[in-house]
């Protein structure tokens, strides 16, 4: 790979700028969506053909432990690492002249390993283009400013902001609100430029210290990509000024949580026609179809979508995040909610998704479930025209309930790939029996003398 230089994109070009690079980060994100891999000097990367990593690193928790791989004994065979040169950016906020690169994972055969998360997104995209399909998207990133958690038993507060008071929550869309952390936004936008990645927008939302940034719409995968650099570039920026960023999905108590909402539109994968209009500006079958499609399969793929214990504290009445699988247009109080666009930009927004999912496995999930219903033709119900808060649950509860959802639905497994299921299922599994090990302090305070 001597000249693997002249691979990389036209920003990871201009961040060089004529000098020599000092280290690689060889990276592969895992199913919650961190960063595995290795970093190497640059002069080696560019020598060596081949890099390796086990496959194991798809079985762990988010705790460290190591779930059990169905049907299989626990070896830990390699797999094979092949850089995605279009994915090359700087990694700006180190003391060097750094890249990442994300790579591609086969197995010693050459195949792609079926439990990758960039991979199953990739099966996806297959999926759509075998009907001459082309799915577009374009995700929402909402996270939190919180002050230095240093201990997980104290309950996470609001950052200081530049007037000296914690960030105020109840703020939406405000600009001075935004102003309080400003030199952060700077080092985002900052970063982001050096990343070659584009903002469409920041905003104040309605928690303290909660943020929303806009990305514009694209390539489901490089969309997927942009989400897994912003969440690492987003923690270095605040890092950098001695607070947290986080993207839990419920941080702090009695705040809303933070989402990340997937708009999706569906084009001719020949003309680039959106075939969610027709040629006088009316929406289409496939239009409907995609949102029936949502509503029947959303509930299995929750636990994708809300893939830690955690994530059900988001799903509560009144706290800006719809639990219900009603649609509408222009209406956020629906878990499916179609925006106000001209004909060509005709999409459908999913609400339901948490910032705390892998950026890859929630727009496949969420693709997947659209997908389903094109293919099935599925009708969806009426269109909800008032609070949707109102109407009825129809989420699971419980990662548990979620994962039996999930187990399930034969479908969205096919779709998905069964082996991936399978690991997730176990992953998650573990995980959820590993919470349930915890006794909590609500626990201590109200039963301990009182039961």
């Amino acid at each position: 790979m001597s000249d693997w230089i002249s691979l990389l994109p036209d920003a990871a070009r201009d961040y060089i700028a004529g000098r020599r690079p000092d280290e690689v980060e060889c990276i592969v994100p895992d199913l919650a969506g961190v960063a595995r891999g290795k970093a190497m000097p640059a002069s080696k990367f560019a020598r060596q053909e081949k890099f390796y990593l086990p496959d194991s690193i798809f079985l762990q928790t988010i705790t460290g432990d190591w779930a059990e791989r169905p049907g299989n004994s626990f070896t830990e065979p390699d797999m094979i690492l092949r850089p995605d040169f279009s994915t090359a950016t700087a990694a700006p906020w180190t003391a060097d002249i750094t890249l990442q690169v994300i790579h591609d994972v086969l197995d010693q055969q050459g195949n792609l390993v079926p439990v990758a998360p960039r991979n199953v997104l990739k099966r996806m995209m297959d999926l759509y283009r075998a009907e001459g399909w082309k799915p577009v998207i374009a995700p929402e990133m909402e996270f939190y400013l919180v002050a230095p958690n240093v201990d997980p038993a104290n309950p996470i507060q609001p950052p200081m902001g530049r007037t000296g008071r914690p960030a105020a929550g109840r703020q939406a869309y405000s600009m001075s609100a935004v102003d309080e952390y400003g030199p952060v936004i700077d080092d985002i936008y900052d970063f982001a430029e050096a990343q070659g990645m584009e903002i469409d927008g920041i905003l104040q939302e309605g928690g303290a210290g909660q943020i929303e940034i806009n990305l514009n719409h694209g390539d489901p995968v490089a969309l997927a990509d942009e989400v897994f650099y912003f969440k690492r570039l987003i923690r270095e920026a605040a890092l950098r000024h001695k607070i947290f960023a986080t993207f839990m999905a419920k941080p702090i108590e009695g705040e809303p949580g933070s989402a990340m909402h997937i708009h999706h539109s569906v084009v001719d994968a020949e003309t680039g026609q959106n075939v969610f209009s027709d040629s006088k500006g009316r929406s289409t079958p496939l239009f409907t179809h995609f949102i029936g499609g949502l509503q029947k399969y959303l509930p299995a793929v929750i636990a994708i979508l809300a893939p830690y214990v955690n994530s059900y504290r988001r799903y509560v009445p009144d706290f800006a995040a719809p639990i219900n699988l009603e649609w509408g247009r222009d209406n956020r109080t629906t878990g499916i909610r179609v925006p106000v666009s001209s004909a060509a930009s005709r999409r459908v927004e999913n609400r339901l998704a948490g910032m705390d999912c892998n950026p890859y496995l929630g727009i496949a999930a969420s693709l997947a479930c659209g997908y389903l219903g094109m293919k099935e033709k599925l009708e969806p119900r009426p269109q909800y025209k008032g609070d949707a808060y109102l109407a009825e649950d129809e989420l699971p509860f419980t990662l548990g309930d979620a994962l039996d959802l999930f187990e399930e639905c034969e479908p969205v497994r096919m779709v998905l790939g069964p082996e991936f299921c399978e690991v997730y299922e176990s992953v998650k599994r573990m995980e959820y029996k590993e919470f349930l090990q915890v006794i909590s302090p609500w626990e201590r305070q109200h039963l301990l003398l009182n039961v």
